[in-house]
């Protein structure tokens, strides 16, 4: 199955499923969230796409206790993680081209250049403690 609800997986079912997947995509959203509420059906069918990656949905609201405090700014805000390297967080346009076209090229990418794109910068450096959701789900379980 690559897509998952949080609301409706068990901590240690997620972990089992982190085991199988090198490349996570989340979706970070809040039940209120009208455009989340729009955005999913496409996420969804986008997931239905990439049998190769593990999707998930995370109201961060409802799995607070999971994720903790990520610092989320607007919503839909995504995460692409390859093992644990964090190599996309932040807020995208509710259309899935653009997560389609980041998924297609960091498929083209080495782990060693994702490495690299990692330690970019102070605020990608940042993403590999602050919103790796291996890590964070790991300490949560």
């Amino acid at each position: 199955m690559p897509y998952l609800d949080l609301n409706h997986t068990s901590a240690a079912a997620l972990q089992q499923h982190l085991t199988k997947y090198q490349t996570v995509v989340a979706c970070l959203c809040a039940a209120w969230c009208d455009v989340c509420k729009d955005y999913r059906p496409k996420f969804e069918a986008l997931a239905e796409q990439h049998p190769e990656l593990l999707f998930l949905w995370i109201d961060i609201e409802d799995q607070a206790s999971l994720v903790g405090d990520l610092d989320i700014e607007n919503f839909p805000t995504l995460l692409i993680q390859q093992n644990d390297v964090v190599s996309f967080y932040g807020t995208m346009q509710p259309d899935t081209s653009q997560l389609k076209r980041i998924i297609q090229s960091q498929a083209r990418q080495s782990p060693e250049q994702l490495q690299t794109q990692a330690n970019f910068d102070g605020q990608q450096r940042l993403w590999q403690t602050e919103a790796n959701l291996r890590l964070r789900l790991a300490l949560a379980v």
